[in-house]
C-alpha cells in the first residue's frame, strides 16, 4: 500500500510537472506582441518593447526561461498577474474565483451522486419496465444532444416557466445558482445511472443470486444485500472523477450563465495572454484530475479488501 502510494504521487507529480512544461511552451511560442497591452503596443518604441522583454526574462533561451520557471514553482512562486488584475499574485485572483466554482461542483456532485444512484438502482429494480425506459431515453438523450443544446433547453424551461434567473448574480447567489447547478448535474446524473444499472444487472445474472433465490430469499433482502452491494464496489471508483466531470463542465456552463468562477477566467487569460494565470490554472486543473483518479483507486479497495492495486505483472 505505501508502495503502491509512493509510486502513484511521484507517477502524479511527473505528470502534473509535464502538462505545466508543454503549457509553459506553447505561451512561449506565441508571438511577443501578445505580452503587451494595445496601449503599449501604440505607445512604445521598438527599443522600448525590447527592453520591456529583456527584463521580463522573455528574451532569455528557452531553457533558462524554463529552469527559472521550475525555481519559481520549487518555492511556490507562480507570479503575478499582468492582465486580468494587474500586479496581483495570481494565487489572489484565483482564490477570488475558486469559492464560487467549487460551491456550484459540490453541490452538483451531491445531487448528481444522489440522483444517479436512486434512478441506477430503480432501473435495474424495474427492469424493462416504464422507469427503465424512462431512465434510459434520458441517459441516451443527455449524451447525445450537444450540452450547448442541453443548457439553452435548460436556461428556457428554467426561466420563462420556473421563474429562475437567466443569469448568474452575486446580490441573488441561491436562486441564480439553480440553473448552473441543474446544467452540471445532468451529465453526471446520466453516467452514475448507467453505470449503476450496468453493474446491477450484471450482479443479477451471477450464480450466488440464483443460489440466494433457491434458498428462499425476498427479491428485496437479494437486490439490497447482495447485488447493490456488490454493484457499488466498482462503482465507488467514479465518484472522484465525477469531480473531473463537473470541472470540465463547469468551464462551459460557468461562460453560458456568466458566473463569475474559474471557467471564465481561463478563457479570458488565454485570450488576454496572462501566461501566469494561464500556467497556474493548467496546473490546478492537471492535478484535480490526476488526484481523483488516484481517490477512486484507493477508494475502491477499501470498499472491497480483496482488490489488490499492486502487484506482479502491473495488475490492480
Amino acid at each position: 500500500m505505501l508502495k503502491y502510494t509512493a509510486k502513484r504521487l511521484l507517477q502524479s507529480l511527473i505528470t502534473i510537472l509535464i502538462a505545466v512544461t508543454v503549457t509553459f511552451l506553447l505561451m512561449r511560442m506565441l508571438p511577443t506582441d501578445y505580452y503587451f497591452t494595445e496601449d503599449q503596443l501604440m505607445k512604445f518604441t521598438p527599443e522600448q518593447k525590447e527592453a520591456a522583454l529583456e527584463a521580463a526574462g522573455l528574451l532569455d533561451p528557452i531553457g533558462e526561461q524554463l529552469i527559472r520557471f521550475y525555481g519559481q514553482l520549487l518555492h511556490l512562486d507562480f507570479g503575478t498577474s499582468r492582465r486580468i488584475q494587474s500586479g496581483i499574485a495570481v494565487t489572489r485572483v484565483i482564490g477570488s474565483k475558486m469559492g464560487v466554482s467549487l460551491r456550484l461542483g459540490v453541490i452538483s456532485i451531491g445531487i448528481s451522486l444522489v440522483a444517479g444512484l436512486l434512478l441506477g438502482i430503480a432501473q435495474a429494480s424495474f427492469k424493462d419496465k416504464v422507469i427503465d425506459w424512462i431512465g434510459t431515453v434520458y441517459t441516451v438523450i443527455v449524451n447525445a444532444v450537444p450540452s450547448l443544446v442541453i443548457y439553452s433547453l435548460v436556461l428556457v424551461f428554467g426561466s420563462k416557466y420556473l421563474g429562475f434567473p437567466s443569469l448568474y448574480s452575486s446580490r441573488n447567489v441561491g436562486m441564480s445558482s439553480v440553473l448552473p447547478i441543474v446544467s452540471l448535474s445532468l451529465a453526471s446524473i446520466a453516467s452514475y445511472a448507467l453505470w449503476m444499472r450496468r453493474y446491477m444487472v450484471d450482479e443479477m445474472t451471477r450464480d450466488y443470486i440464483k443460489l440466494a433465490k433457491v434458498k428462499g430469499l425476498s427479491y428485496s433482502q437479494i437486490m439490497f444485500r447482495h447485488v447493490l452491494r456488490n454493484a457499488l464496489v466498482p462503482m465507488v471508483q467514479f465518484i472522484p472523477q465525477a469531480l473531473l466531470l463537473t470541472i470540465s463542465g463547469s468551464l462551459l456552463v460557468e461562460q453560458f450563465y456568466s458566473v463569475p468562477g474559474m471557467g471564465p477566467l481561463l478563457t479570458d487569460a488565454i485570450k488576454r495572454y496572462d501566461t501566469s494565470v494561464v500556467q497556474t490554472l493548467v496546473m490546478f486543473y492537471a492535478a484535480l484530475s490526476i488526484v481523483g483518479i488516484f481517490l477512486g483507486d484507493l477508494l475502491m479497495m477499501i470498499a472491497d479488501p480483496r482488490i489488490t492495486i499492486s502487484g506482479k505483472g502491473g495488475s490492480r
